[in-house]
């Protein structure tokens, strides 16, 4: 690539990028939300926002296709064919140079082949699902599966540990180093500067569309050069939440009895998730930790109106909740907010960013549009997103700023329980840190607001004020985070 410049309406969204990325090797792009990681990796597929204005080279040396693994692998899949006939399409056309009797048995062969060097397991069995049959790193492994079966010699990964647990990131980790051991040249887009450091072999910084700093990973992650490059290495500042004191009177939200399932099909319905009791007092933060699989989303989603296959009680200031977000009045749905993992997903692509974010102080508190706007803006502008940029639509922003958006969406609520579900995992350190410090001035400023942490990030997670541990569906230990063992048994895995 030689001097990429991407321009949307005017504005440089990539500014003069140059990057070489060889056979073999792991190229790491890193860089806070918004600074061109995604729109560079694209650029390799020859994809571009709508209406972009490009300049300058890219090039892949002797042909060949390039693999794409989105950070939401579920977008490149579809949901209503079984995954053997996904990759069945595309191993069919590489047989047809055989015998007719044996295209069959051969593209089957080709497919499971490739499922196997995706390091997924069970191929056989999970090859008959359909996508939402499987986890996400199942979809994931799907997905490079089917870059492998064309025949890559690029591939580039969009954030593939994004929200995952400790044991899945190593997986992760080991899976695109055995694609960069078959010679495949990776492009890493990452703000998870541990997976950076086990899997580069060359790291390039960005900020604001221009290339800061790039060299050697071993060199570059250890002395650092550039002043932008060493911030976004720095170790992460104190979460202060702790320093206030909680509430001891009456908890604003109390878990009695819960029992969540899932429908399964046709054969009824499975237990996911036990949760005997759980109290959350106006001014706590509460992390909620566990590997991938373990509940957490499923409380988070019981809590929020969003899960109503359940028993047992969640009880709003020793009122019950309804089930169902459908039956729940306006001061509840206020009073209950969700920010979700995938912001992107949560946006209306066709609406201004803007007026989705302001919508909210109109529908559930009554606001005039005028004083919603007005708020909105200031709300959004705290959290680093100008008005020129939120006037757009959800595509021309970062998925770090939609992140950022769908908080002050939420905000606008005025709740007093926020749930965050793995806000901070798809966010460069700054970002991070920045949004910890905005929910730790929140918790300073409103007595009456709880927050509930849903986080795979141990030092995130140790910053709370209680620490609650699931495993396999149920709630194995809650305590203090000082208590580091309550902590350990919750997340080591």
């Amino acid at each position: 690539m030689r001097n990429l410049r991407v321009e949307i309406g005017g504005r440089a969204i990539v500014a003069g990028v140059s990057l070489t990325a060889r056979p073999g090797e792991v190229t790491a792009l890193i860089g806070a939300s918004g600074s061109g990681k995604t729109t560079t990796g694209l650029a390799l597929l020859g994809e571009y926002p709508p209406g972009a204005h490009v300049s300058g080279d890219v090039r892949l040396s002797g042909g060949g296709l390039v693999g794409y693994v989105p950070q939401q692998p579920a977008a490149a899949l579809n949901p209503a064919r079984r995954v053997s006939a996904l990759l069945t399409d595309i191993a069919r056309a590489q047989v047809r140079h055989l015998p007719r009797g044996r295209r069959r048995a051969a593209a089957r062969e080709r497919v499971l082949r490739a499922l196997a060097e995706a390091q997924l397991g069970h191929a056989e069995e999970l090859s008959e699902r359909y996508p939402h049959q499987l986890s996400g790193g199942q979809q994931q492994r799907v997905v490079l599966a089917q870059a492998l079966l064309l025949g890559a010699r690029v591939v580039v990964a969009d954030e593939p540990t994004t929200g995952q647990d400790a044991l899945t990131k190593s997986r992760v980790v080991e899976r695109f180093a055995a694609v960069a051991a078959r010679g495949i040249a990776v492009v890493l887009l990452s703000h998870d500067l541990d997976v950076v450091r086990a899997l580069a072999d060359e790291v390039v910084v960005l900020r604001a569309g221009q290339v800061v700093e790039s060299g050697p990973a071993h060199r570059l992650l250890s002395a650092p050069r550039h002043e932008w490059t060493r911030e976004l290495l720095a170790e992460e500042a104190e979460f202060a939440s702790r320093d206030r004191g909680v509430d001891t009177g009456r908890p604003v939200l109390r878990i009695r009895d819960l029992t969540a399932r899932h429908r399964d099909g046709g054969r009824g319905t499975s237990v996911v998730l036990r949760v005997p009791g759980l109290d959350l007092r106006a001014g706590e933060c509460v992390a909620v930790v566990g590997r991938s699989g373990s509940g957490k989303t499923t409380l988070a989603r019981c809590l929020a109106g969003l899960h109503r296959d359940h028993d047992g009680e969640i009880l709003l200031d020793g009122t019950p909740l309804p089930r169902s977000l459908r039956g729940r009045d306006r001061a509840q749905l206020a009073a209950v907010q969700y920010v979700f993992q995938d912001a992107r997903a949560a946006f209306d692509e066709h609406r201004p960013v803007l007026h989705q974010v302001a919508r909210t102080a109109v529908r559930l508190r009554g606001a005039t549009p005028a004083d919603a706007t007005r708020e909105a803006l200031a709300v959004l502008a705290g959290l680093g997103l100008p008005e020129v940029l939120v006037r757009g639509r959800p595509g021309q922003l970062s998925g770090g700023e939609l992140q950022r958006a769908a908080l002050a969406r939420a905000l606008l609520a005025r709740p007093r329980v926020l749930i965050c579900d793995e806000i901070t995992s798809g966010l460069d350190p700054v970002t991070r840190r920045e949004i910890l410090g905005v929910l730790t001035d929140l918790l300073h400023e409103r007595d009456d607001l709880s927050l509930v942490l849903i986080t795979h990030d141990p030092d995130t997670a140790a910053r709370a004020h209680r620490i609650v541990a699931l495993e396999a569906g149920r709630l194995v230990e809650q305590g203090p985070t000082d208590d580091h063992r309550t902590y350990e048994s919750g997340s080591s895995e």
